[in-house]
């Protein structure tokens, strides 16, 4: 092992303990050992194993000495066999044993062993891995593996060990083991933003890109991503004006291409820092290389702004965003910045309590989207819903209220996008009653809600039980002359359904059933006949049945099952025999089900005859069905009906009888 390896190590551990240090003075401690100082690797609670004895000293357990090509043909065969194993101590001891005679490992057994180290994640074999990839660096550079290093500094990554992950990449250029940036250069960066050292990353970088110039290698060049990445670093976390500008030389010199992630992020730089200069300098050159999107360059100069806290400048760039974009097709404010950006916005106004500022700004707004012909739909696509928006989104409610009031002192024109915002934060926490006040002044400054304003106040009122609330939001959607009344109809429907209020459904379905907008079917009213029949109203079901049938809606098998279910459960099985008579006279093709139902009913109620025909209709139509069951329902109501009583009372009911009792098999 060479001194040089050593060196390295000394020079890791500055910056670390000093007391554990000087434990054990670097003199005495072997190469390949110096890692178990708290230097590179910081201690974690527990003390580290006590190590081997060095290198060149022989414990009672190690073999006699033996002749260099014996041992290395011996060793590495252990090494191997180890490895195999997964016996990992063992397979140390050889490796070090190898090392400490000066003896090479092959390429194989070398990148196996870091390898298997890097995968047990624990750091003392991590501290290993990582000397072991030292080694080879400093006496093989060329037997390293590309795969090897990659689990390595995932390793690394894992345990958050940004000092090696440094000290290697460094060790990797000094000895001109050149991998490509994709192997390391993600990792480091991320090692390097989570530990604050950004700066020590950027000089790697520029190294990296250096050694990539000169040597011609390609696979070291940072795509734009990784440079971009990098770009951000010295804007956001070093602010360096300088790094920067240097940053985007070294992307141009490698011919990598700028977009508008890399101009977003020197706009944010120059705005932080007051360089209206640069900024002016910026826009040419974001219009020289033809960049059309624009939004990530105004979120960026906005939150620059908002760092340095220019205020004015803040809303003049809004306010100019919003201007061109309407200039250049007429759309809204929406495309030129994003959630995140509103969101600053706001915090920071509010943090100094610049209401009447979010208040002006808005109002500014609202007079260069009055120009879109898209402004009065699309008003979720403005400055002023975006602000309250964030405002609720943040959970600062009261301050979009001040907004809202602001706005109303000024005298400006509240839009709709303002009121939508406020209106679905109410609809969100069901504040109905609210809600409901708020529709009211929408409508006193002559403005209208959409379709999903209503759904989602409808949805609100339904949640709360708010069945009155639900009712009058409609009637107001249906005057308001919107096309869509489908959602919140449906809304209306199912929550007075699972709600078991027939009669409001009954009361509602009979309000809208001319409204052309709204589409209702047979199993609207099977909805109603079905929940009037399940809590015992059976007039108001059978009511619900003939308006339907005046209204030239079919019923349907499901209609039929539900009444007779019902007049069964309360033994009206005349009215069963009634419904029948009405059935067969229309000559209505029943399912197995209604048929059952029927059959089922009119036998518990002695109707014979009609149960008869029930049966013949199940023959002709091929339907089966059980007698079990039926001859069950008969011989728990009629088991004393004689039929020599019934030939002298009624003959046909006779018949009927002893057609009934053949068919289920009761003689």
């Amino acid at each position: 092992m060479r001194r040089s390896s050593l060196l390295i190590f000394s020079r890791l551990s500055q910056g670390f303990s000093s007391s554990a240090a000087a434990a054990v003075p670097p003199s005495d401690v072997p190469v390949l050992y110096s890692f178990l100082q708290p230097t590179v690797f910081p201690l974690r609670g527990k003390t580290p194993p006590v190590p081997p004895p060095p290198f060149g000293k022989v414990s009672e357990t190690s073999a006699p000495p033996r002749s260099p090509c014996a041992d290395k043909e011996t060793l590495e065969s252990d090494l191997k066999e180890h490895l195999r194993n997964n016996q990992t101590d063992e397979a140390w001891r050889s490796f070090k044993a190898l090392t400490a005679g000066s003896l090479l490992p092959s390429r194989q057994a070398s990148n196996s062993l870091i390898a298997h180290l890097s995968s047990l994640r624990d750091l003392h074999n991590l501290k290993r891995a990582f000397a072991s990839a030292i080694f080879l660096l400093e006496n093989a550079p060329r037997s390293l593996e590309l795969e090897t290093l990659d689990a390595l500094f995932r390793s690394l990554d894992a345990a958050n060990a940004a000092a090696p992950a440094f000290a290697l990449v460094k060790s990797m250029f000094k000895n001109r083991c050149f991998a490509p940036f994709h192997a390391w250069g993600e990792v480091l960066l991320r090692l390097a933003r989570k530990n604050g050292a950004f700066d020590k990353f950027l000089i790697i970088f520029e190294e990296n890109c250096r050694i990539a110039m000169a040597e011609r290698i390609t696979s070291m060049k940072p795509d734009l991503g990784a440079c971009n990445e990098t770009l951000e670093g010295c804007c956001r976390e070093l602010g360096s004006v300088a790094d920067a500008e240097r940053i985007l030389e070294i992307m141009s010199a490698m011919d990598v291409r700028q977009d508008s992630r890399t101009f977003g992020a020197l706009a944010y730089l120059y705005a932080s820092k007051g360089l209206n200069n640069r900024i002016i300098e910026l826009e040419k050159l974001i219009s020289g290389v033809g960049i059309s999107d624009r939004t990530v360059i105004y979120s960026n100069l906005v939150r620059g702004y908002l760092k340095s806290g220019d205020f004015e400048s803040t809303m003049e760039i809004i306010l100019r965003a919003l201007k061109e974009q309407q200039g250049e097709n007429g759309g809204g404010l929406a495309g030129v910045l994003d959630e995140e950006s509103y969101c600053e916005v706001v915090k920071s106004f509010v943090e100094k309590g610049r209401m009447k500022d979010l208040a002006d700004l808005i109002i500014e707004s609202q007079k260069l989207e009055s120009s879109s012909s898209s402004s009065t739909d699309n008003y979720g696509d403005t400055v002023g819903y975006r602000i309250v928006s964030a405002c609720v989104n943040l959970g600062l409610m009261d301050k979009a209220h001040s907004i809202l009031d602001e706005m109303n002192a000024c005298g400006g024109p509240v839009g709709l996008g303002v009121y939508s915002s406020i209106l679905k934060a109410y609809c969100k926490e069901r504040r109905t009653a609210e809600a409901a006040q708020l529709v009211a002044e929408i409508s006193g400054a002559g403005l209208r809600l959409d379709a999903g304003s209503y759904d989602a106040l409808i949805d609100a009122a339904m949640s709360g039980q708010d069945f009155q609330s639900a009712l009058s939001l409609f009637r107001d959607m249906r005057e308001a002359q919107l096309s869509d009344l489908k959602v919140s109809y449906l809304t209306i429907m199912t929550g007075l359904m699972e709600n078991q209020r027939p009669e409001l459904m009954a009361a509602f379905l009979d309000s809208v059933v001319d409204d052309p907008r709204v589409e209702i079917a047979t199993h609207d009213w099977n909805s109603i006949i079905h929940a009037f029949c399940k809590i015992g109203r059976l007039e108001d079901a059978r009511r619900t049945y003939r308006r339907m049938i005046f209204l030239q809606f079919e019923p349907s098998e499901q209609t039929y099952l539900s009444l007779v279910n019902g007049y069964v459960s309360a033994e009206k099985y005349f009215s069963v025999l009634i419904l029948w008579s009405e059935v067969r006279k229309k000559g209505a093709n029943l399912g197995h089900d209604s048929l059952d139902g029927f059959l089922y009913a009119l036998v518990k109620g002695g109707f014979f005859d009609a149960a008869m025909q029930v049966v013949e209709m199940a023959q002709d139509l091929k339907i089966f069905v059980d007698k079990w069951r039926h001859k069950q329902a008969f011989m728990e109501n009629h088991k004393k009906l004689r039929v020599a009583k019934l030939r002298k009372r009624n003959f046909r009911k006779m018949e009927a009888l002893v057609a009934f009792k053949n068919w289920a098999g009761l003689n």
